[in-house]
């Protein structure tokens, strides 16, 4: 399970380390991706299968459908890590995510995000300041 929030820095190849009590989940494999709200998605390989696998079952006819399918999966890429336990950011990810320098790895159960450090703390503020109302969604979903 993939839970806390941790800082680290872009250096200037674009690799980042992960958190290291991650990396012995993500070794066997990972795969990055294009996020929702301007960050990456780092799944292990294996949960990355799981996902592509119900993208692969979404009906062909519907826009949206193969939208979101194309927004995850033509996005993606493997990844390996190096022996200081570094993954690569692809260009093209860092430029759709807004990273520069100063990052934010937040671990949300079975993936991880990658933010800009200034993206994540607007976007955690908004969340803050709006924590009753998603609260009471929420609750009318069951949780």
């Amino acid at each position: 399970m993939f839970i806390g929030e941790y800082n680290h820095i872009l250096d200037s190849k674009g690799r980042l380390a992960i958190p290291a009590k991650f990396r012995s989940v993500l070794k066997k494999g990972a795969v990055v991706t294009k996020g929702l709200d301007d960050c990456l998605f780092l799944y292990s390989k294996e949960q990355f299968k799981k996902i592509a696998e119900k993208f692969a079952s979404l009906p062909i006819s519907q826009a949206k459908a193969r939208a979101f399918a194309r927004h995850m999966l033509a996005g993606a890429m493997d990844v390996e890590f190096d022996n200081q336990g570094r993954i690569t950011l692809p260009e093209y990810l860092r430029k759709f995510s807004g990273l520069e320098k100063k990052i934010v790895v937040a671990g949300l159960y079975n993936h991880l995000e990658i933010w800009d450090q200034e993206a994540w703390e607007k976007y955690k503020g908004r969340a803050e300041r709006n924590s009753n109302d998603i609260a009471e969604a929420l609750g009318e979903l069951g949780i």
